[in-house]
């Protein structure tokens, strides 16, 4: 497939890079700083500078003949989150210009507060762990919801990945999954495990206009 990736020098977007390319697909990675790609140069492999993401005219070209997309863009902290909200606000311009451009797939990383908690967590997790954990972190879980929100209410073929706390472990390619319900013990996942989500779900119909949580 000939993918673009937005968010490409993120943990999990330049994970996402990576693996697109071992699998063989042709990549282009939108960023705002080439530098902080950290990847190697490789033929199958386009880099494109773009300032502000929500400048739609500018997505377009990015996108034209293109297979799918893949945003793994998000607030790097909450302190970002409130100085100016990143993923809402790009994804109205990104689903924009797919509809310009004529590109219908695409597959989006969240987070899995946004979503329902899960019964079988227990009371302590559902009634005082998780509302400290977004009440700390209100400004990018709105974010987020704002990101769903857009591509909700699109005519983008979407699927929407939802992870637990993400850490540097390595690719396992093996993860527990939910569609559209919360999964029960989602404590953690590698950011190389999301970014398989993220590629495989591509072709999973099974996934199309679902939230999906996953986790280790």
């Amino acid at each position: 497939m000939e993918l673009t990736v937005f968010g490409a020098t993120g943990g999990v977007g330049r994970e996402v890079v990576r693996q697109a390319l071992e699998a063989g697909h042709e990549v282009t990675a939108v960023v705002r700083d080439p530098a902080r790609l950290g990847l190697p140069d490789r033929p199958r492999l386009h880099v494109a500078t773009v300032a502000d993401l929500r400048d739609e005219d500018a997505l377009v070209p990015l996108l034209e003949g293109r297979d799918a997309v893949v945003s793994a863009l998000g607030a790097a902290n909450n302190q970002q989150a409130r100085r100016a909200p990143v993923t809402g606000p790009a994804l109205r311009a990104v689903v924009r210009a797919m509809d310009r451009a004529g590109v219908h797939r695409l597959t989006a990383v969240s987070a899995a507060p946004v979503g329902p908690d899960a019964p079988a967590d227990g009371v302590l997790t559902r009634a005082v762990f998780l509302p400290l954990l977004r009440r700390a972190l209100r400004d990018l879980y709105a974010d987020l919801a704002d990101m769903e929100a857009v591509l909700t209410a699109s005519r983008v073929d979407w699927t929407v990945v939802r992870p637990p706390k993400l850490t540097h472990g390595r690719h396992t390619g093996v993860y527990r999954r939910a569609v559209d319900e919360p999964l029960p013990r989602a404590r953690t996942i590698s950011r190389a495990d999301v970014a398989d989500a993220l590629l495989a779900f591509l072709t999973d119909p099974t996934t199309s206009r679902r939230a999906v949580v996953v986790a280790s």
